[in-house]
């Protein structure tokens, strides 16, 4: 089986408020920019020192290492929520409070090197899903946190809030 191209969704595919991540990804394979964006991501936050990866821009906000993990807890959840969804599974998913799980995450006892490798672990595997879904499998639908998505959006929704954090992580967090 070939992979089907994941097209990008149309907005009754998803929650208004995923749109604002969705419409940061280009035009273009999908399943290429996700892997160009875990190379980008990496090679960006590699070289961040282990002082500098407790920083957080302001009171309150996370620090790179809770941005990181809170990539990874998102990335996981969507990505379920697609593999459920995949498979014609219509159990109502409950959603997530992202800033508990953030508190909770344990961020600052791991080293930046460490999340970055369970980024690259989760991210390929992100990878694998998306590539060998078929097309039917890809316009599904289900319900999380009380909203419809199908499975392509929750797709694009990854990539769009892994460009939002990395963005947020080049102009707050490590600025030239």
């Amino acid at each position: 089986m070939s992979a089907a191209t994941i097209e990008r969704p149309h907005a009754d595919e998803h929650a208004p408020y995923y749109g604002k991540y969705i419409a940061r990804v280009p035009d273009g394979d999908l399943v290429s920019l996700l892997r160009e964006q875990l190379m980008d991501t990496v090679a960006l936050l590699r070289g961040v020192s282990p002082d500098r990866a407790d920083f957080a821009y302001g009171p309150g906000k996370w620090t790179i290492k809770e941005v990181v993990g809170h990539l990874v807890d998102t990335e996981r959840v969507m990505a379920y929520r697609a593999l459920r969804f995949a498979r014609n599974d219509r159990t109502e998913l409950p959603g997530f409070d992202e800033n508990t799980w953030a508190v909770n995450s344990d961020a600052a006892s791991r080293t930046l090197g460490d999340l970055l490798e369970e980024f690259q672990v989760v991210r390929s595997s992100t990878i694998h899903l998306a590539k060998h879904l078929s097309a039917d499998a890809l316009a599904r639908r289900g319900s999380a946190n009380g909203q419809e998505v199908s499975v392509r959006a929750l797709f694009y929704i990854i990539a769009g809030h892994e460009r939002h954090h990395a963005d947020l992580l080049r102009e707050r967090y490590l600025p030239q």
